[in-house]
């Protein structure tokens, strides 16, 4: 005999039903972007405190920020026109000059004995030559002297001497 089901038609299969995400998925991520908002919050906040810390003097290294007093400038002027130690010629070097300070007693001190200063900074001046002057490292060496004199000056006055720079704002050699 023969077999009944080899003749009869395959039955259709079930129909799948259609599958939705599923939710561990969507928890699973969810919980995914939480940690990392977590971690990044984290992170940010230990820089905030980093940051707070070291303002307020209690950090380590050396990454301590210093307030620093406002730059103060005074310009001594007229601009300083000398004749230069060059003996093949008559040179000149014209300059203006500007002190530096963050201290108001030794802003004051320099008001005060300006004219001292002055005649100082022109026999430093007048004491260079045009050769000289052509370098950089040249004027960086008389903006050194410079500051020292200004320097000597104000302790030989028995004023205040927290002189930080002297600069030339113009310096011009002919």
């Amino acid at each position: 005999m023969a077999d009944p089901t080899a003749n009869a038609a395959p039955a259709p299969a079930p129909a799948k039903p259609r599958r939705r995400p599923r939710r561990t998925v969507v928890w699973i991520l969810l919980a995914l972007l939480l940690a990392g908002a977590a971690a990044g919050g984290y992170v940010w906040w230990q820089q905030a405190q980093a940051v707070a810390a070291i303002s307020n003097g209690k950090g380590k290294g050396k990454g301590k920020v210093v307030n620093k007093a406002p730059a103060l400038y005074h310009a001594l002027e007229p601009a300083f026109v000398v004749n230069l130690s060059d003996e093949d010629a008559v040179r000149y070097m014209q300059a203006d000059v500007q002190i530096m300070t963050r201290d108001p007693a030794t802003l004051a001190a320099i008001q005060q004995h300006t004219p001292a200063l002055r005649n100082r900074l022109l026999l430093l001046f007048s004491q260079q030559s045009a050769v000289q002057l052509r370098q950089r490292s040249a004027k960086e060496r008389l903006q050194e002297q410079a500051l020292e004199e200004t320097r000597q000056l104000l302790r030989l006055e028995q004023a205040a001497a927290k002189v930080d720079a002297v600069f030339f704002t113009s310096l011009v050699t002919q």
